[in-house]
């Protein structure tokens, strides 16, 4: 079983920088696709990055391309989000979800973590 630990989310000023991470445990990492979503109030969840098991290949939505930056170190189970010059849209609960890389289903998903961007 795969346990995701997503953390790294905080009130930040618009323009501001942040770095989630999402470390993954009970499982083999590197079979494992890793892909970030966000949720906010009233909206659907919406796929933000994804990455592929070996970090060669990876998707940003297009309207977040530029800003958001997917990366994954296989050596410490860990993918990360980079988010630059975030704006008050950005504002959601971001989580991570990981399936086998043979699957189409995120089967693991992480507790979520709170970004806000706000002056």
């Amino acid at each position: 079983q795969v346990t995701l630990i997503d953390s790294g989310g905080k009130s930040v000023q618009p323009g501001a920088s942040l770095r989630l991470s999402c470390v993954a445990s009970g499982g083999t990492f590197t079979s494992l696709a890793v892909a970030w979503f966000r949720q906010s109030p009233g909206k659907e969840r919406m796929r933000v990055a994804n990455i592929n098991k070996d970090g060669d290949s990876t998707y940003v939505e297009d309207s977040l391309r530029g800003r958001f930056t997917i990366t994954r170190d296989n050596a410490k189970n860990t993918v990360y989000l980079q988010m630059n010059n975030l704006k008050p849209e950005d504002t959601a609960v971001y989580s991570c979800a990981a399936r086998h890389w043979l699957t189409t289903t995120y089967a693991y998903w992480g507790q979520g973590t709170q970004v806000t961007v706000s002056s």
